[in-house]
This record gives structure tokens, C-alpha cells and sequence, in this order.
């Protein structure tokens, strides 16, 4: 499995004839400015883990240009929608349901967080419940994108069931967990072969790196792997 970070949340992730482009903030990214035509080359599937607008920046221009399927909660998929992209390329869900998406499945688990974008008049639009995302792959690693949320118990949950073995896993404090709470809940709740940080560093407000969860998860045998922006690692 290839994976590819183009800062914050936005991971490519290449495994046999799939490429998946996960909370896809490829316009308006301080950390990212190499534009979201390259990232959406041969792309066939778009998923999200909630509507915040650094997480979905990016999604529409995207699904419109490939055809990709778009994998999202309900109310994310009709917003996308309504901003152009075809209501015969998504593949709606929401915490606990599992769908099939065409030669992987994707499981919709809870995360501590929320989801709107802003709308007209001061109103924010309501962007359906947050989420993580896990994927299952015939022939190759589950993989857990946590999005943005703080650690919860019922982790230990999303283990028992899933057993995911590449964890992607928000750090920079603030709006999510802190990396050290972030080691925690890796060490206590899972089994990862190997995780890789993000949602560090995107903004002054955030922590600007991930060394408190490598810190953290120093001696746990977690193959802890920090790509720079737009660098691929297999994993």
C-alpha cells in the first residue's frame, strides 16, 4: 500500500487498481500548494470523514473532473451534490454501516468532533455526524483514517472489530487530540503495525509537529512513519 500526504488530513492511498484520495483539502491549504490536479490523476474513489471545509476544499473539483464514487455521509454527499457533482457517483453511509465500494468496503465509526460549513447570512449548514473511516482491503492492510476527534473508549470497539493495522491519526491538539493523547489511545486501544500523524501543522494554532506522538509512542514497537508534504511511504 502506497500512501501519500499532502499535509493537514488529505492522504492518497494506492493499493492494486484503486486510488483513493481521503479528506482531499487540496485548495486553500497553507501546506499544500502544488493544486489538486496532480493528486486527482486516475483517482477512483473520494472519501470523507466530515464537512468542515478543511477536509472537503477540494472534493467537488475532484469528483467532477474524474467520475470518482464519492463516499461520504448522507448529508455531505447531497451538499457535493448540490455543488455539481453526480448523484449516480455516491455511495452514502453513517456510523456503524458498512459499504461496499467496489472493491474494498469502507465502515463508518464514531469520532468526538462536529461538521458544518459556513452558509449564507452567519448560518452554518449542517454537515451530518463526524467520523472515521475504515477500510478494508481483500489481499492488503486495513487501514483506520481516525479523522478528527479526541480519544474515546470505545476505541477498544473499533479495534475488536476491525483490526485496522495502519492507523492515520490527527496530533495537532486544539480542535483534536494532542499527539501524547494521541500515542495513548494507540498504545492502550490498538495494534497497529504502523501510524502516521497529520492534522499538525497546517495552521498557527495547531501544534506544529508531531514530536509529542512520536515521543509517546517511543518503545511501543509502533512503526511511527512521518512523511513530509507530498512525499509517498509504503506502509
Amino acid at each position: 500500500m502506497k500512501l501519500t500526504w499532502y499535509g493537514h488530513s488529505a492522504f492518497r492511498i494506492e493499493t492494486g487498481d484503486l486510488k483513493i484520495l481521503i479528506d482531499p483539502y487540496l485548495i486553500g491549504n497553507p501546506s499544500w500548494e502544488g493544486g489538486w490536479e496532480g493528486p486527482a490523476e486516475g483517482v477512483t474513489h473520494v472519501l470523507l470523514t466530515h464537512g468542515h471545509s478543511d477536509h472537503i476544499s477540494g472534493a467537488a473539483e475532484v469528483l467532477k473532473k474524474t467520475g470518482a464514487m464519492l463516499v461520504a455521509n448522507f448529508e455531505i454527499c447531497m451538499f457535493l451534490v448540490g455543488q455539481g457533482v453526480s448523484d449516480k457517483k455516491i455511495n452514502p453511509g453513517n456510523i456503524g454501516g458498512t459499504v461496499d465500494c467496489d472493491g474494498f468496503t469502507t465502515t463508518f465509526v464514531q469520532a468526538l468532533h462536529s461538521s458544518s460549513v459556513p452558509g449564507e447570512g452567519g448560518q452554518n449548514t449542517y454537515m451530518g455526524n463526524p467520523g472515521g473511516l475504515v477500510l478494508h482491503f481483500p489481499g492488503d492492510k486495513t487501514l483506520y483514517h481516525m479523522g478528527d476527534t479526541d480519544i474515546f473508549s470505545d476505541m477498544a470497539l473499533i479495534n475488536e472489530l476491525h483490526e485496522p493495522k495502519i492507523g492515520l491519526v490527527p496530533v495537532g491538539d486544539r480542535f483534536t487530540m494532542g499527539g501524547a493523547v494521541a500515542a495513548l489511545a494507540c498504545r492502550r486501544f490498538f495494534n497497529f503495525e504502523a501510524v502516521v500523524p497529520c492534522h499538525y501543522a497546517t495552521f498557527s494554532l495547531l501544534d506544529q509537529t508531531p514530536d509529542r506522538f512520536v515521543d509517546g509512542l517511543d518503545g511501543s514497537g509502533i512503526r511511527v512513519v512521518v512523511p513530509g508534504v507530498g512525499e509517498s511511504v509504503d506502509v
